[in-house]
C-alpha cells in the first residue's frame, strides 16, 4: 500500500466543494442524557451490517452535544421527511433549545426523544466509537425501527436541504 503524505491531501476547500456534489439523506440523532434531551442534525449516516443491524454517524469532536449523546448510551435516529428542513436546520444551530416549540416530539418508553413526523425512527444501543481525523465514527446497533412514512425523504446538497423527486 502506498503511503499518502499529509501534502499530498486535497485543500480542505476544494474538498467540502467536491463533497457539495454529493447529496446525502438528511436525520437527526436524539438521546436523553442527565434527564435533558440532546440531539444534533446529521447527513453522514450509513447503514453499516444486516447482521448484525448496525448503523453509523460521524459527529465533529468539536461538537457540544456529543458529551450528552455519548453519555447516553442509546439514541435514536430520526430519519427526516422531506418536509422537515426546518427541523434539520433548527437541529444544526448551536445555542438555541432544539427541543422547544415548534419542535414537536415525544419519548420513546427508555426515554429516547423521537420527532414527530419523521419518516421513521431508528432506536439504536452505543456499539462502537472511533476517532478518524476530526471527526467521531459512531456505530449503534439498532434495537427497534418505527416505519412512519419514507416516501419522500429530506436530502442535503450544494449546503442546501431539498426532496426527493423520482423518475417515472
Amino acid at each position: 500500500m502506498t503511503e499518502i503524505l499529509p501534502r499530498q491531501a486535497l485543500d480542505p476547500a476544494a474538498f467540502r466543494e467536491a463533497l457539495a456534489l454529493h447529496a446525502a439523506g438528511v436525520v437527526v440523532i436524539t438521546a436523553r442524557s442527565g434527564g435533558a434531551p440532546a440531539g444534533l442534525t446529521a447527513t453522514s449516516f450509513s447503514s453499516v451490517s444486516l447482521a448484525p443491524p448496525l448503523v453509523s454517524f460521524y459527529v465533529d469532536r468539536s461538537s457540544t452535544t456529543w458529551p450528552a449523546l455519548r453519555a447516553a448510551g442509546r439514541f435514536a435516529v430520526n430519519i427526516l421527511a422531506g418536509d422537515q428542513a426546518d427541523l434539520a436546520a433548527r437541529f444544526a444551530r448551536r445555542g438555541v433549545d432544539r427541543f422547544a416549540p415548534p419542535t414537536s416530539w415525544r419519548s420513546d418508553e427508555h426515554g429516547t426523544p423521537l420527532l414527530d413526523g419523521a419518516g421513521a425512527h431508528l432506536t439504536c444501543v452505543a456499539h462502537s466509537t472511533v476517532d478518524i481525523g476530526d471527526h467521531i465514527l459512531v456505530v449503534g446497533l439498532v434495537t427497534g425501527a418505527d416505519l412512519i412514512d419514507g416516501d419522500r425523504p429530506l436530502l442535503y446538497h450544494r449546503g442546501l436541504f431539498g426532496r426527493f423527486l423520482p423518475h417515472r
